[in-house]
């Protein structure tokens, strides 16, 4: 018998009920991260039934997709001066449906609001080997610690407030190795677009991808979390990397992890973690990328990406893919370098933490946004923002002249008042670029921050090699 992968230990350890033939299995989880758009058709079916949330101590709370990231002294208090009407009932509701629960709630004034796969990482929540389940499908951020995190529907996030379980049939398995030193001005999320692009938007259905090698073990916790963000982008339930040093290290101190004689079992624990040398996978991928180029995106799905250097495939007898490129306006034949920039948008959970920040800030440093380019700085959580502000990025950003916006998901998704107007061409490290997804006949080309700020400065999509 073979020894067990990362995600076939995690998975047999919280299956309550296996599957049958006819039945999934009932899988338990130890993470139930909320915000405030899925979650009010999941209270109100509580309030139906008459139940309650069966673990309160086991649901980190935040508001994060509706809230308005404009600079002002007190969201709370002036929310209906800066938010549309739906999205301040929504975050008005999620105050109420916690307060109504028992929830604790990372709201306004907490100082930990923020993104959902931002904060529960900051604060320790996010820890390896747990199950973690979100009404959000970026759940698979919180794999970079060795953890299974996927994204559950609205109905699901009731049964889980319920009772802690849910049904699901195991997925296949995959093992992507990644191999190479990236070159400088080359990122993490360059290396999960080109992966994207070699796999396929549906690469990776029905699989939880393990991503293992040496480039991947030379990250730090906030570029793995970038690469296992985008996995449910190539099909994947999710993504998780082995828990290492780096991952301990990153924990350590965290509010919630467990502390004194309690820290040092479940560091043992975690490491054991990692994948049997003779575990088996269904599928196994390699991708090399010692000398990959930065990445941008042309079409309206993550992969239709090119290195920014070469030029935009032609469709051909294509319809969709001719459709696509007619919608984004670009040349086929022809790369993206050159191709004009109306705004340039910096966060999301897939770049807004402090490694993204601090890159972004030593293109900016010394030079001045394009006068035709609006650019939008949004910190992923407000411990974010009050690091940032500590080692004066704040300053480089704003003198630059870009803007600094509070905590939230922003121009990510145009759920909120930051949104594209219809034609404009944005440079956005977020991590969909489908059709109005930044604003109805808004168009966006997914990049790494490093990319985004040179596009910023040069006023059209430029290479950040150039720059660094």
């Amino acid at each position: 018998m073979s020894g067990k992968s990362l995600f076939e230990k995690v998975w047999d350890d919280h299956v309550v009920v296996p599957e049958t033939a006819d039945t999934p299995a009932i899988f338990y989880i130890d993470l139930h991260i909320i915000h405030e758009v899925t979650t009010p058709q999941a209270f109100n079916m509580l309030r139906e039934t008459g139940m309650p949330v069966r673990r309160t101590d086991l649901v980190l709370a935040t508001m994060d997709h509706s809230t308005p990231t404009v600079p002002i002294e007190n969201l709370e208090e002036s929310l209906d001066a800066v938010s549309d009407p739906e999205p301040a009932a929504q975050i008005r509701a999620m105050v109420k449906n916690c307060a109504d629960f028992g929830i604790e709630l990372h709201g306004f004034g907490s100082g930990h609001r923020g993104i959902v796969h931002v904060i529960g990482p900051e604060i320790g929540a996010t820890q390896p080997g747990k199950t973690i389940v979100c009404g959000d499908s970026h759940s698979s951020t919180h794999g970079a610690f060795g953890a299974m995190g996927f994204g559950i529907g609205a109905t699901m996030v009731g049964h889980v407030l319920a009772t802690q379980c849910l049904l699901i049939r195991k997925p296949k398995s995959m093992a992507v190795n990644i191999t190479g030193k990236l070159q400088p001005g080359v990122g993490a999320k360059d290396v999960i677009l080109a992966l994207i692009g070699k796999i396929g938007v549906d690469g990776g259905t029905g699989h939880v991808i393990e991503y293992r090698g040496d480039t991947v073990s030379a990250m730090n916790m906030e570029e793995r979390m970038t690469i296992c963000n985008m996995t449910i982008e190539a099909g994947a339930r999710a993504g998780m990397i082995a828990p290492d040093q780096t991952t301990i290290d990153y924990l350590r101190g965290r509010e919630k992890v467990p502390k004194g004689a309690d820290w040092d079992a479940a560091v043992e624990r975690w490491l054991a973690l990692a994948s049997d040398p003779d575990a088996t996978f269904d599928i196994e991928v390699d991708l090399d990328v010692s000398e990959l180029e930065p990445q941008v995106t042309y079409g309206t799905n993550p992969a239709m990406v090119v290195p920014i250097s070469k030029p935009v495939p032609n469709p051909g007898s294509n319809l969709s893919h001719k459709k696509s490129i007619e919608y984004m306006r670009v040349e086929a034949d022809r790369p993206m370098l050159g191709t004009k920039v109306d705004v340039v948008f910096v966060g999301s959970c897939t770049n807004s933490r402090m490694t993204d920040l601090r890159n972004v800030a030593k293109i900016l440093d010394g030079r001045k946004v394009a006068d035709t380019v609006r650019m939008l700085i949004v910190p992923g959580s407000e411990s974010v923002k009050k690091e940032a502000e500590s080692e004066g990025l704040d300053k480089i950003f704003v003198a630059a002249g870009a803007e600094w916006r509070e905590a939230g998901c922003s121009m990510c998704l145009g759920m909120n008042s930051d949104k594209l107007g219809k034609g404009q061409l944005c440079v956005s490290t977020s991590n969909r670029n489908f059709e109005g997804r930044q604003g109805p006949g808004g168009r966006t080309v997914l990049a790494s921050p490093e990319t985004a700020a040179a596009s910023a400065v040069a006023g059209v999509i430029a290479d950040p090699r150039d720059v660094i």
